[in-house]
């Protein structure tokens, strides 16, 4: 595939976004092109690259522990940002893509760290920029959340923004409520209609389910919801795990692996004296994530609920949304022409766009923070320019 009327910048231009979400699948590359004329996003081609194994790993006990030395950190950061670099050059490569076709890179980096509250509130992506744009010889758009949070906002999630400049390009959608809903490591929503906008991580999405599975068989993750859908929910269990401050807070609010990991999980199975099989464990885990989902819309009008991300292909989680929103029309966001799989790092193929024409890139009714801003860090090398 080869970009075409690439020359005419009048009408169009091109960036790629790089995403690798909390649950460390795999380095997702999309290709949007942004018309000049109202910035309406278009998803052009995507492709996931797979995580090195080692790094993968290095990255998942970063995560976990919480504790590393400087070299480790700075040395993991090094190796995902070549990751990163060489993605980009396998997808150019693969689509028969110039680097100078495109105006820019944004990339989200990997969250180690989220800590949008308290005294020192931080929110930490491991990337190097320059890493990138040198081995790429692209303009590289990062650092998204720091701005907004600098302002007194979450810093996340960045991307209802985004779903709401999706509207217009959508088809067979019920307008009278309109959410996208993400579940990831970590779900979130973007309530699009009824205005005005919102947004907010309801809790876990697949990072609890991923980990469970991990730990007692070795897989990545449960392929369709095929483990889940074999047992019971636990209530006394999910009545525990529900206990947790977090999903009593009002938005805006966001959350992480932090928060949401096997030890947190762990420790709170440790009040059971009798033993609760994988496969209940891992039914209440889903319930444990459509609940609050749930309880985040169902006071909404009826509409359309659009939802993506890797918990999308989850059976179990999708049938249990499904049946405990009737009146709703549940689809995936494919089903509305709009890449499930690749929604995020589209969105922040958009952010960069936003960062380098000087628009803002947060909402504050959806962070909090004080103001609209421009989000993101641009790093140049000369031949970009």
């Amino acid at each position: 595939m080869k970009i075409t009327n690439t020359t005419d910048t009048s009408l169009n231009q091109y960036y790629l976004g790089i995403m690798s979400g909390t649950s460390l699948d795999g380095i997702d590359i999309a290709l949007v092109s942004i018309s000049k004329n109202d910035n309406k996003t278009t998803f052009i081609e995507g492709e996931e690259f797979p995580f090195d194994n080692t790094l993968r790993e290095k990255v998942l006990t970063l995560c976990e522990t919480q504790t590393t030395s400087l070299q480790n950190l700075g040395e993991i950061t090094g190796q995902l940002s070549l990751a990163y670099a060489d993605a980009v050059k396998s997808f150019l490569k693969n689509k028969n893509i110039e680097s100078d076709q495109i105006i820019a890179i944004g990339c989200h980096g990997q969250t180690v760290f989220h800590q949008p509250t308290g005294n020192d509130p931080f929110s930490m992506q491991l990337v190097d920029a320059a890493k990138i744009a040198v081995n790429t010889n692209i303009t590289t758009v990062t650092d998204f959340r720091s701005m907004d949070i600098a302002l007194g906002g979450q810093g996340a999630p960045l991307v209802p923004l985004f779903h709401q400049g999706l509207v217009s390009q959508m088809t067979s959608v019920n307008n009278e409520s309109l959410v996208f809903l993400n579940i990831g490591g970590i779900a979130n929503i973007s309530i699009v209609n009824p205005s005005p906008l919102k947004g907010f991580d309801t809790g876990p999405g697949n990072v609890l389910l991923d980990s469970w599975i991990a730990k007692v068989s070795g897989k990545r993750f449960d392929e369709n919801g095929d483990l889940s859908s074999q047992g019971k929910c636990n209530y006394e269990l999910l009545e525990l795990l529900v206990c947790e401050p977090y999903f009593d807070l009002p938005a805006p609010k966001s959350t992480g692996r932090e928060l949401f990991n096997l030890d947190w999980l762990e420790q709170k199975l440790s009040y059971f004296k009798h033993l609760i099989s994988d496969e209940d464990i891992m039914a209440t885990l889903v319930i444990l994530t459509c609940e609050p989902i749930i309880k985040a819309i169902n006071h909404l009008p009826h509409g359309s609920l659009l939802v993506c991300g890797g918990g999308a292909k989850n059976n179990a989680i999708m049938q249990y949304i499904q049946s405990s929103l009737p009146g709703w029309q549940v689809k995936v966001t494919d089903d509305v022409g709009i890449s499930g799989d690749f929604m995020e790092a589209m969105a922040f193929a958009w952010l960069a766009h936003r960062c380098l024409n000087r628009l803002s890139g947060n909402d504050p009714q959806v962070t909090g923070a004080r103001r609209a801003e421009i989000c993101g860090s641009v790093t140049r090398i000369l031949n970009s320019y």
